[in-house]
């Protein structure tokens, strides 16, 4: 803090009660700032104006009552900004959502059905209903379900409530793939090549895909967020492709009309915000670069793009913004294009929604852009001119899911959190969450837990500060993607910004297997370790006797022990020294580690060689300490001269032969099997269909052979790791 502040007054101009630094307010909290209706606060001592060029008329009209008709963070995030207003607001949520975050924060609460979203988020009469019972004069959609869906925005203005989002035309319009390309045509829109029309079959789909040579897009008319989309680099995988899609986006969007265009290989994923009113007022808000994908879902995204040059940005804005008036646009919305190594940028579709990574453009901006939708659907203009939107500083966002990054760079995972401390004592630190300790992540709906966001006036600075952000995140009961994540960012490709949508495949060729640690930071790891093994030592020495006396035995200051992380094992000496610091000898290396951390936080905050250190201890068992270090989880062993002698006698543990079998990935429903008992199949055939978080995926035979036993049905669930079919 001490280093931030003195970085600040070197920089800045000292304000009363605050600091001012670009354009942006920093100030000291007190019991007067809590109130402050336009803050986020960032630490228990310091907070940041976040909205800083939210413009807006003072006392000029607004909505009473607004009903959100989505879950999870997103409807967190558009009540924060409601409550801000005095806006009321209104939960719809399904029976297994009662006790979610959300449902809590609102002002009123309604179970509109099952868990399937079919039967709860995606049921227009249920959720109209709620609206009449409330009054609530307008619906925010959030992104995904029925955010980009015409009918309900149809069904709303028949009743006069207000859709908080672009009008049911410009839905048509835009949402519709199919529909966009043509609009984006006649805005003079750079295009992508590809067929003009819906594509209906699998044969169809290969002969389109043949016209317009390999490799080629396949995806959904009205999807987004990655579902209902497939790259085909064959014919095979072009009929695949189309089947899998043509499903997926059915059971995401109710709609599986299908298009083909041209795959552009090794782009840049970059997108522009706009924002619109109904008066005619269009502005973009500059890119954001969501190049780090996987499964064409976008996972790591920052603001600006270190990419795109002034002339570039200006170019892709005012096309952006030539689109949207185009098509009569009067709300936020995001133009996605795909960038060449040349900077040439093509079309690739419009979102006609609020877009899950925008808390990044509001960090560069100032600008609330939920409250500028509110706004722009009361009939408000905008006040803002183009001149007003600047690139103030740097920002990163990392969506943390519930999701083992092992497999496939993450599949999902499901579980109740059984602790949960987010990194909000950090500085320049926001969290949109939906999430608290206790919530249950469920094969429902999308594993995301998070969207971690960073600040700073240098793309360095919001780098390091992610980087201790997620050091600092503590996620217990379900696996999660932060070991990836974190790898990502300190990866020397990224950190240079030389990324295209195939970053992850190409740096991780072999798929993500953990952080690799050099030589010192092993050691300095098994330090840490021994360390934890030496304070549980001490603590164990003490207790308290039948008249609640405090009893300690002659404490030890030295350790001989044996330590290994792979297979290598380290003789390690730790003394306690005058100090009262550990001083540890491992290899090499001489480390002096403090003694400030207990055993009963979640996160060590370590000093060694006076060098800040994190780490968090995850478990403790004889002989075995499990910690966290640079995102990644190590088991060290730690032994004790004697432990150690007998250790090498203990038998090895034989590894199960897992080929004959096909083993669920991830939890998840069966939509389909392929196969039955007696069957015969060939390595990489289909065996069964499994759907999780909405995304449907091949499971396929791992080698030829005949079925001996189908364990599952159609329709049912099935966990991790669980036996789905064996082979003979």
């Amino acid at each position: 803090m001490e280093s931030l502040a003195v970085r600040m007054a070197s920089t800045t101009m000292m304000m009363s009660r605050g600091i001012r630094l670009n354009g942006a307010v920093f100030r000291w909290r007190d019991a007067s700032s809590v109130q402050n209706a336009r803050t986020l606060y960032v630490t228990a001592k310091l907070e940041r104006d976040l909205y800083w060029n939210d413009k807006y008329e003072k006392g000029e009209d607004q909505f009473k009552k607004i009903l959100i008709a989505n879950r999870g963070e997103i409807a967190c995030r558009v009540m924060s900004t409601c409550k801000r207003l005095g806006i009321k607001t209104v939960a719809i949520h399904s029976d297994v959502d009662s006790n979610a975050k959300f449902v809590r924060m609102a002002d009123e609460a309604f179970c509109v059905g099952p868990a399937p979203t079919s039967q709860s988020y995606l049921k227009m009469d249920a959720i109209l209903d709620v609206i009449r019972q409330t009054g609530a004069e307008a619906v925010h959609p959030g992104y995904g379900f029925l955010s980009e869906n015409m009918e309900f925005a149809r069904r709303l203005a028949e009743i006069g409530v207000v859709f908080i989002g672009p009008t049911s035309k410009s839905i048509k319009a835009m949402g519709d793939k199919i529909e966009s390309k043509r609009v984006a045509m006649g805005a003079k829109v750079n295009m992508i090549p590809g067929y003009d029309g819906e594509v209906k079959d699998e044969e169809e789909a290969v002969r389109v895909a043949k016209d317009i040579g390999y490799p080629v897009m396949i995806k959904a008319s009205a999807g987004g967020g990655g579902k209902g989309l497939r790259i085909a680099w064959n014919d095979k995988e072009a009929r695949n492709g189309f089947r899998l899609s043509k499903s997926e986006a059915a059971s995401s969007f109710g709609d599986d009309r299908m298009l083909i265009e041209k795959y552009i290989d090794n782009p840049r994923h970059i997108e522009m915000q706009v924002l619109c009113d109904q008066h005619g007022n269009a502005l973009y808000l500059n890119e954001r670069e969501c190049s780090i994908q996987r499964r064409n879902q976008k996972v790591i995204e920052e603001a600006p793009s270190t990419f795109i040059d002034p002339a570039t940005r200006k170019s892709m804005g005012e096309q952006a913004v030539a689109l949207a008036k185009s098509v009569g646009y009067t709300s936020a919305g995001t133009v996605e294009f795909l960038v060449d190594s040349k900077r040439k940028f093509y079309f690739l579709e419009m979102n006609t929604r609020l877009q899950v990574e925008h808390p990044i453009t509001e960090c560069i901006t100032g600008i609330d852009i939920v409250h500028q939708m509110i706004r722009a659907a009361k009939g408000h203009k905008l006040l803002h001119q183009q001149s007003d939107v600047i690139i103030n500083g740097w920002s990163f966002e990392c969506r943390v899911y519930a999701e083992d990054p092992y497999k496939a760079f993450g599949l999902p995972s499901i579980g109740r959190l059984s602790r949960y401390i987010e990194p909000t004592h950090i500085p320049f630190v926001r969290c949109d969450s939906g999430i608290t300790e206790g919530s249950d992540i469920s094969i429902y709906y999308d594993p995301l837990i998070c969207k971690l966001v960073t600040y700073g006036q240098t793309r360095n600075e919001a780098l390091d500060t992610m980087a201790k952000a997620l050091d600092s995140y503590v996620i217990r009961g379900v696996t999660h993607n932060i070991p990836l994540l974190r790898d990502v960012i300190t990866e020397k490709r990224f950190v240079k910004g030389d990324i295209s949508t195939k970053y992850l495949p190409e740096t991780y060729p072999d798929g993500f297997k953990g952080k690799a640690l050099s030589i010192p930071q092993e050691q300095c790891l098994m330090a840490i370790a021994c360390c934890v093994h030496a304070k549980e030592d001490l603590r164990n020495m003490s207790f308290m006797n039948e008249d609640g006396k405090l009893v300690e035995l002659v404490k030890p200051t030295r350790w001989t022990l044996h330590a290994s992380l792979k297979k290598d094992v380290f003789p390690v000496d730790v003394h306690l020294n005058n100090e009262n610091n550990f001083v540890v000898n491992i290899g090499d290396e001489h480390l002096v580690i403090a003694n400030n951390f207990t055993l009963a936080s979640p996160v060590i905050n370590a000093l060694v060689n006076g060098k800040s250190e994190i780490f968090q201890l995850i478990s403790r068992k004889v002989g075995h300490i499990s910690m966290q270090y640079l995102g990644t989880l190590f088991e060290v062993q730690v032994l004790e001269d004697r432990m150690a002698e007998v250790w090498n006698f203990m038998p090895a543990k034989i590894i199960a032969d897992t080929s004959a079998m096909v083993i669920a990935p991830m939890p998840g429903l069966v939509k389909s099997l392929a196969v039955k008992v007696g069957d015969q199949v060939a390595e990489g055939q289909e065996v069964l269909v499994l759907e999780a978080m909405k995304m449907q995926n091949s499971l396929t035979a791992g080698k030829q052979g005949k079925i001996k036993q189908v364990n599952v049905k159609q329709g049912e669930t099935v966990s991790s790791d669980d036996i789905l079919v064996e082979l003979e």
